[in-house]
């Protein structure tokens, strides 16, 4: 079993983004918008800040560290790419034997007569993801990338039916695209 000796990784940080440390606490703010999250769980990644970029370092890291530490340093780019573009997903809404009523309530997303069913089916909005509707799309955006794409998951999912034949009952709600919001 060969471990890394020493992993060290540095991130630049463009103009007109700014990020704060605070322990493993990493906040970035842009144009877009402002995210934070913690990464507290990664006992054996050293974060600090040299000059214009972010340094992420390890050392004598087994497999598990290795994989914490270059999941940090994607999150962290992540964050960067969020703030400066923003993120974007699409989804679109498919009937074809009752018409489906898509509406935002707060922090959640109402479906209401799909498949014909009296209750209405309900999807979480995550963080501070934007969800707008139009006739057959449904689109969330947001800076934070995970927030925008477990939202983007839990309206496909609030949709998912297991009864019926895929192939013939093709009604539900799917992304279709996804990518940068500007």
């Amino acid at each position: 079993m060969a471990r890394a000796v020493r992993l060290r990784e540095e991130i630049p940080i463009p103009e007109g983004v700014s990020v704060e440390l605070e322990g493993k606490r990493v906040r970035v703010r842009g144009p877009k918008g402002v995210v934070e999250k913690d990464f507290g769980y990664a006992k054996g990644v050293a974060m600090s800040r040299e000059g214009q970029s972010i340094v992420l370092e390890a050392h004598f890291a087994d497999r598990r560290l290795k994989a914490q530490f270059y999941s940090i340093a994607s999150h962290v780019r992540n964050m960067i790419d969020g703030v400066m573009r923003g993120y974007r997903y699409k989804l679109k809404i498919v009937y074809s034997h009752f018409p489906v009523t898509v509406r935002t309530v707060g922090d959640k997303v109402i479906i209401e007569n799909f498949l014909g069913e009296k209750a209405p089916r309900v999807a979480r909005i995550v963080g501070d993801a934007k969800v707008s509707v139009t006739k057959t799309d449904v689109i969330v955006e947001g800076c934070d990338l995970d927030a925008v794409s477990q939202t983007a998951a839990n309206i496909e999912q609030a949709t998912r039916v297991k009864e019926f034949d895929r192939r013939v009952f093709v009604d539900g709600i799917y992304i279709y695209e996804r990518g940068y919001a500007d």
